[in-house]
């Protein structure tokens, strides 16, 4: 069974059905390290995209794990431990 793996270009297409995009901010840029507030995401936003992650890919993340202090980095990585664990509990 293929690995499923979250990425960056994952999270920009959800980001922008859940919550859209601020005219100042650049997606496409580099945006890994930078907090979800300095991208114009509040928590809301956030929630919408946690939900948005968790129904398409069939796992559960923690409220830690969407605050807009975080970067998107730390989302991937969690969304990615939680798919790691989806998968070993699979098999």
């Amino acid at each position: 069974m293929a690995s499923i793996q979250f990425t960056l270009d994952n999270l920009r297409r959800i980001l922008l059905e859940a919550a859209g995009a601020d005219e100042n901010v650049d997606l496409a840029g580099d945006i890994l390290d930078t907090t979800f507030a300095v991208l114009g995401y509040e928590s809301i936003a956030l929630l919408e995209t946690g939900g948005r992650i968790e129904r398409e890919y069939g796992i559960v993340l923690d409220d830690d794990d969407l605050s807009d202090d975080i970067t998107p980095r730390d989302l991937i990585d969690a969304v990615n431990a939680q798919l790691s664990l989806s998968e070993a509990r699979a098999a």
